[in-house]
């Protein structure tokens, strides 16, 4: 059974951070390229970080760059995204997911992700 759980949501203030985590189970997470996605109410499901299965390549949305720092730590089966300077359209349910590669792609693309965890909800107040 391969699974992903978030944990580490909540609720923030504006400018305010959060950290995200993702916990592994049923597989090594080391060998697959990690995914952060977050769907805001009424919108789709949209990509905001990556980071390849060593650890050493990353991207990120351009909303998410100079604020999100996506990192891992495979001996711990974890992935986790440091959220600073949070604003209100951060909000969302924010989901792990594992590419079917060791590397993150160009884009992000959900079809590329092949078991998703059940998402965290975080919450910005401005």
């Amino acid at each position: 059974q391969l699974q992903l759980v978030e944990s580490g949501g909540g609720l923030a203030q504006a400018g305010e951070s959060l950290r995200v985590s993702c916990a592994a189970s049923g597989f090594s997470l080391g060998d697959y390229a990690i995914g952060w996605f977050r769907q805001a109410p009424g919108k789709e499901r949209e990509g905001v970080s990556c980071i390849s299965a060593g650890g050493r390549f990353t991207n990120y949305a351009d909303s998410a760059k100079g604020r999100f720092t996506i990192s891992r730590d495979n001996a711990k089966n974890m992935v986790y995204l440091q959220m600073n300077g949070l604003n209100a359209e951060d909000t969302g349910v924010y989901y792990c997911a594992a590419r079917s590669s060791a590397g993150c792609g160009t884009y992000f693309i959900t079809s590329a992700y092949d078991v998703w965890g059940r998402g965290t909800q975080v919450t910005v107040s401005s």
